[in-house]
C-alpha cells in the first residue's frame, strides 16, 4: 500500500476550495481512495460553504471567489 498527496476542488456556488487529501493506492480492490476522516473533511468544507461561512471553510482548505469573465 502506497500513499499520496493530492488536491482535491470543491466547488460551491461562487467558491471553490482547495483541500489537501492523502490518495491510499493497493493492489486490491478500488484505488485510489481516500481515508474516512479525508472524505468528511472534504464534506465539511462543502457544508460551510453552502452555508457562506468562509472562516469554517476556510480553516479546512484554500478558498477562492470566482469571477466571471465578461467577453
Amino acid at each position: 500500500m502506497s500513499k499520496r498527496q493530492h488536491t482535491k476542488l470543491i466547488h460551491e456556488g461562487k467558491y471553490v476550495a482547495e483541500v489537501d487529501v492523502e490518495l491510499i493506492e493497493n493492489e486490491e480492490g478500488w484505488a485510489p481512495y481516500i481515508s474516512v476522516e479525508d472524505a468528511h473533511k472534504l464534506d465539511d468544507v462543502r457544508d460551510a460553504l453552502r452555508r457562506g461561512d468562509i472562516r469554517k471553510a476556510s480553516q479546512i482548505g484554500r478558498i477562492f471567489k470566482l469571477t466571471p469573465v465578461a467577453v
